[in-house]
């Protein structure tokens, strides 16, 4: 389902954020599938357990999964939702940088620089 390159410079945790939020995007985890459980994803990939709920809180700060407790995580409808907000914000970005007379590149590293702030 997920695979870790344990060579990589990209942490663990943030390997399998990825590679979630991307399947969410392109719809293959479909809303309201089930996520594997935080323990048996762990072992599955050879993690700590404290690395796959470190991505799950991640995912889950994003809303694009929610966890019901016992019952486990599932991708959310307001993933989805979260999703459309940040395409529709990137579009207005576009339109702002383009009126602007600002090149492409320089807003993709004006964004680039805010989004890095963020983390």
């Amino acid at each position: 389902m997920f695979v870790i390159d344990a060579g990589s410079a990209v942490p663990p945790y943030e390997q399998l954020r990825l590679q979630v939020a991307a399947r969410i995007r392109d719809r293959s985890l479909a809303v309201g599938t089930r996520l594997p459980t935080i323990r048996s994803l762990a072992a599955e990939l050879g993690l700590a357990v404290n690395t796959v709920a470190r991505t799950y809180r991640e995912l889950e700060d994003a809303g694009l999964i929610e966890t019901r407790g016992r019952a486990g995580s599932y991708v959310t409808a307001a993933g989805q939702a979260a999703l459309e907000r940040v395409r529709r914000a990137a579009e207005d970005f576009a339109a702002v940088v383009a009126a602007s007379g600002i090149e492409a590149e320089e807003g993709l590293r004006i964004a680039e620089a805010a989004l890095n702030r963020k983390n």
